[in-house]
């Protein structure tokens, strides 16, 4: 795969700034410099695809990229201020993006650069990684340099200037974020679980779990009503009550013949993680057309968290940066079973903090992200906000459990109207 030209690293302000390599001189760029010059040294790696038919090149790039991140946070390269990068584009043309790091040594060790090419000379099962090291020169342009390890010889392979580049209309990575982080179809996550078979012995119990559904099902008579959201609204008390009121039976996603590995696929790579997460919905669409045909059901989550929570976490940058409304990446999977009406609780920020105080349950990485980042948490919720086919009816949660819960029945009883 070729070496991207083009690349984009979120700035602590949740601005993306972008550049690109040229083999001319250009002119000096004071915000690339602040970034990438001196005083200290910038690096830069991307973990590029290996050759491959379907998803295993993705799977396998991103397992690299999880073990680097991890490695480059301990040990001597501590000493490095860590950032993320994407590579896209080897030119102008579109192409798949390259997850990758930007690091900052402020002290400019005189070992970062070895201990660098040694960690990526250690990633046998990936694509021969190269270091990129940004130098200015007298005139105050920036050039990167690009090194490899032939031996114990460190080897500058090329150099290029650093360009200021144009802001693209969409972000990078949405050619990539259908199928690599939300997923269109069953087949597009089985494929994922399928490749990690290996490694990941629970994955064939997903799996075997899947192919024991029905492709082809559909809902019954009765209500189907999907709850949604965020920390702190009340979600899961709000399930029960209204499961209670109306008699239905309430589920979960991911349901819990799977819940038990939530931990384990939490911990992977996004595209793995995503993967499992999607054949839950299916996992518990299945259960769904069982059920209504004789009970009105209460989904606990379902396609939009996941859906969401992947986009906000992968598409960096603040809430301009994420895909437009109508995009693609915001409609329902084609085969999986659509509920009747999907609620949306939301809380202002105020209720929302009391709430927090004395919580003590167990939350994903990305949950306990909303309570400290408000930045995603506002992606999280303007993608909710977005999601089409069915979308989402917004409740506020604010008020009393009980005005709350009053709510809820009479938005369900008119949408059964």
């Amino acid at each position: 795969m070729a070496r991207p030209r083009r690349f984009t690293v979120e700035l602590p302000d949740c601005s993306l700034t972008h550049f690109v390599l040229g083999d001319a001189a250009g002119h000096r760029d004071a915000r690339l410099t602040e970034l990438l010059g001196p005083p200290g040294r910038s690096y830069a790696l991307c973990v590029p695809l290996v050759p491959g038919e379907g998803c295993g090149p993705r799977v396998q790039a991103a397992r690299v990229y999880q073990r680097l991140q991890l490695q480059l946070r301990q040990g001597p390269l501590q000493r490095c201020e860590l950032s993320k990068l994407l590579g896209y584009g080897p030119g102008d043309q579109a192409s798949e993006a390259q997850h990758g790091f930007l690091l900052r040594d402020p002290s400019d060790h005189p070992d970062t650069r070895q201990d660098l090419l040694q960690l990526l000379g250690s990633c046998q099962e990936a694509t021969r990684l190269h270091l990129a090291e940004f130098q200015a020169d007298s005139q105050g342009l920036l050039w990167q340099r690009l090194w490899e390890l032939q031996g114990d010889r460190q080897v500058q392979v090329d150099c290029a200037c650093v360009l200021p580049a144009p802001e693209p209309h969409l972000h990078p990575l949405l050619p990539d974020l259908l199928n690599s982080a939300v997923f269109q179809d069953r087949d597009a996550a089985r494929a994922v679980l399928e490749e990690c078979t290996s490694f990941i012995p629970e994955a064939r119990e997903v799996l075997d779990l899947v192919d024991q559904c029905p492709r082809e099902i559909q809902k019954g008579k009765f209500q189907v009503i999907a709850i949604e959201g965020l920390d702190a609204t009340g979600k899961t008390t709000l399930t029960q009550s209204v499961s209670e009121s109306l008699q239905a039976v309430l589920l979960q996603s991911p349901p819990p013949c799977i819940s038990q590995w939530r931990k384990l696929f939490d911990d992977e790579p996004t595209i793995i993680r995503r993967a499992f997460y999607s054949l839950g919905n299916y996992l518990v669409a299945s259960e769904i057309a069982k059920q209504s045909a004789k009970f009105p059901v209460i989904v606990d989550r379902y396609w939009h968290s996941t859906a969401t929570y992947a986009i906000a976490t992968e598409v960096s940058g603040g809430l301009q940066y994420l895909p437009p409304a109508h995009h693609p990446v915001y409609q329902w999977p084609r085969d999986l079973l659509k509920p009747d009406l999907v609620l949306l609780l939301t809380v202002n920020s105020e209720e929302r903090v009391r709430r927090l105080q004395g919580r003590g349950q167990e939350k994903t990485k990305e949950e306990a992200e909303l309570e400290v980042n408000s930045v995603f948490r506002q992606k999280v919720e303007a993608t909710y906000q977005r999601m089409e086919n069915p979308s989402c009816r917004l409740v506020d949660a604010s008020p009393s459990r009980e005005t709350v819960l009053q709510t809820v029945l009479q938005l369900i009883q008119r949408a059964g109207h």
